[in-house]
C-alpha cells in the first residue's frame, strides 16, 4: 500500500498535528482562545505575555511569539475568515510595536 494511503489511515479520527501545536505549544503556554479575541492589540499583549513567561522557548520572546502567530495564520490557511485573518495580522504589527520594531513595509 503506497505511504500516503497508511499516513491517511493512521490519521483518520485523529486531531491535526497542527492543532496540537496550537493548543500545547511545547515553548509556549497560550492563553484558551488567544486567537479568536477581537482586539488585534490584546491577541499581541497575550502573546507577548506568554513568550515572556516561557522558560522553553528557544529563541527570544519576540521571535517566538510572532512565530506562533505566524503559524497559526499559515496553518489555518483558506479555512480562516478574511476578518479573522485581517485581524491576526494587525496583531503583527501590534506585537511588532510592543517589541519596538520596525514595522515591514506595505
Amino acid at each position: 500500500m503506497p505511504a500516503r494511503l497508511v499516513m491517511a489511515k493512521s490519521m483518520k479520527g485523529t486531531e491535526h498535528w497542527s492543532q496540537r501545536v496550537t493548543e500545547s505549544s511545547d515553548a509556549l503556554n497560550l492563553e484558551h482562545g488567544v486567537f479568536s479575541l477581537k482586539n488585534p492589540r490584546d491577541i499581541a499583549r497575550s502573546l507577548k505575555q506568554s513568550a515572556e513567561d516561557s522558560t522553553r522557548r528557544k529563541s527570544d520572546p519576540y521571535r517566538s511569539a510572532m512565530s506562533m502567530l505566524t503559524f497559526y495564520i499559515n496553518r489555518a490557511g483558506k479555512q480562516l475568515a478574511p476578518e479573522q485573518r485581517e485581524r491576526l495580522e494587525a496583531a503583527k504589527d501590534e506585537l511588532r510595536a510592543l517589541y519596538g520594531k520596525p514595522r515591514k513595509r506595505p
